[in-house]
């Protein structure tokens, strides 16, 4: 009998994963179908025309990777630090207790909230205006809880032996965390990290509350400047332009190379993933 039920369990187990490759590839094919004829060095590399019928989407792709790196920058350091007070630092007790709660419970607020609480201190409390850096920091906080729980996690799966050694030696717990846990624990932030970035790169309200813009075809040479990203362009092409038939090539074009970004991001992480770990086992 039980052999049975081992026997049904797997196999459920894998048509449930068959089934989301499936449905990954039967997306990717219907996006590169429509998307792949209008994809060429000119598409990628040279600015729009004539309100986005003609030219490329090269500023919103420079817009994208800059307001996704500046995210990351904000949001890993504070987000690692959090994560290492919570699982190295802190107390037991309901306020620790009250912190995690509230970190998950951010993790599942929509974007859209995120971008009127941006729009609010970082556009017109700080007087950052409708800029790069508005939306980076917008980003970077929805992005926090994300990475704040991955980073935990990763955390608590090092042994506390690892950590037991260290100080038996006469290391300070900060020396101990910083030389016998971290190194062991960015495998899994990396993973956090890849789950974020992933997020923040394909979100759209937040970023045009903040700083993405309609139409503008230059790549910003500030962050208190406007920008423009494929998500803002792609959501414009898909549902707000005017010569819908015109551009709907163009659309799948673009979602096409934001798909290819996105997951270039993350293979470059997973990458990074694996050469520590290969690293940490030598």
């Amino acid at each position: 009998m039980k052999a049975w039920q081992e026997w049904l369990f797997t196999i459920l187990i894998g048509l449930a994963a068959l089934g989301s490759v499936l449905v990954l590839g039967f997306v990717l094919f219907w996006l590169a179908r429509d998307g792949i004829g209008v994809i060429s060095w000119e598409f990628l590399t040279a600015l729009p025309r004539r309100r986005m019928t003609e030219g490329g989407i090269y500023p919103a792709i420079v817009g994208t990777v800059f307001v996704s790196a500046m995210t990351m920058f904000f949001a890993l350091p504070f987000g690692i630090l959090t994560a290492v007070y919570l699982n190295e630092y802190a107390s037991k007790g309901i306020l620790v207790r009250l912190i995690r709660l509230s970190i998950r419970n951010l993790a599942g607020v929509p974007s859209i909230v995120y971008g009127l609480f941006g729009l609010g201190l970082f556009v017109s409390v700080l007087r950052l205006g409708h800029s790069l850096l508005a939306a980076s920091l917008t980003l970077a906080l929805m992005a926090l809880p994300l990475i704040v729980s991955a980073s935990e996690e990763a955390l608590k799966g090092i042994p506390d032996s690892f950590r037991e050694g260290a100080l038996a030696l006469g290391a300070t717990r900060w020396q101990a965390v910083r030389h016998q846990v971290l190194p062991y624990a960015v495998p899994g932030i990396v993973t956090g990290s890849v789950l974020a970035l992933g997020r923040i790169a394909g979100e759209t309200a937040p970023i045009i509350l903040t700083g993405a813009a309609y139409f503008y075809p230059l790549v910003p040479q500030s962050v208190s400047e406007q920008f423009m990203a494929l998500p803002y362009h792609l959501y414009i092409l898909a549902t707000q332009h005017e010569q819908a038939a015109v551009v709907r090539p163009i659309a799948y074009g673009t979602a096409l190379v934001l798909v290819a970004l996105v997951l270039s991001m993350s293979l470059a992480a997973i990458i990074t993933r694996s050469y520590i770990r290969r690293k940490r086992a030598w």
